[in-house]
C-alpha cells in the first residue's frame, strides 16, 4: 500500500511491501511499528525507536513525538489522498467551496444541515463507489449554504454535493 506522509513542506512516498519491507521516496528499508496506543516502538533497520504518536486535527494528522523532536506530520494512503484532492479543489484559507463526488457512485447520507457550521475534516456526505462508503470530508471549516444531493441520489463524478460559504 502507498502513503503519503507530509512532514513540514516535505512529501514523502511510503510504500509498504510484504515482510516488513518499505520503500521511502524509492529506497527500500526494513521498519515497523511494535506496541498499542500511542506509545509504540518504531522498528528502523534493526534499531528501536520509542515513538509517541497523537492524533492532531483532521484524520491523517499525527503529532509525532521521536529521539527528542517533535513533529507534526499528515499521513494519508493513495485513495484517501486523491479523494481528498478531487474533493476540496484549490486549497484555499476561507474554507471549502464545495464538495464534488470524486467519482460515480450512490449517495447514501448527508451528514449536515444548511446553514450548520462545520469544521475542517467533518465528515460532510458518506457515499457507495467501487462497492465501499466513502466518507467525504470539509477541507477546511465553513457554513453549509446549500446541499444539492439526496439519500438515494446516483450521482457522476465531480458533480456538487454540498455548497459552504466562508464562516
Amino acid at each position: 500500500m502507498r502513503y503519503f506522509v507530509t512532514i513540514g513542506e516535505r512529501v514523502f512516498e511510503v510504500d509498504v511491501l510484504d515482510g516488513g519491507r518499505v520503500t521511502v521516496d524509492g529506497r527500500e528499508t526494513v521498519a515497523g511499528l511494535a506496541g498499542d496506543g500511542p506509545l509504540r516502538h518504531l522498528l528502523l533497520d534493526g534499531r528501536s525507536y520509542p515513538l509517541l504518536a497523537e492524533p492532531a486535527g483532521p484524520r491523517g494528522q499525527w503529532t509525532l513525538r521521536i529521539d527528542g523532536h517533535r513533529f507534526t506530520a499528515e499521513a494519508l494512503d493513495e485513495r484517501t489522498r486523491a479523494i481528498r484532492d478531487m474533493t476540496s479543489g484549490t486549497r484555499q484559507s476561507r474554507g471549502p467551496l464545495v464538495v464534488r463526488a470524486p467519482m460515480p457512485g450512490l449517495v447514501l447520507r448527508i451528514e449536515v444541515e444548511t446553514g450548520q457550521t462545520v469544521q475542517a475534516g467533518q465528515g460532510i456526505v458518506i457515499m457507495e463507489a467501487m462497492k465501499r462508503e466513502n466518507e467525504l470530508r470539509a477541507d477546511g471549516g465553513g457554513i453549509v449554504s446549500r446541499i444539492l444531493a439526496s439519500p438515494g441520489d446516483a450521482v457522476e463524478k465531480g458533480t456538487v454535493l454540498v455548497e459552504f460559504e466562508a464562516p
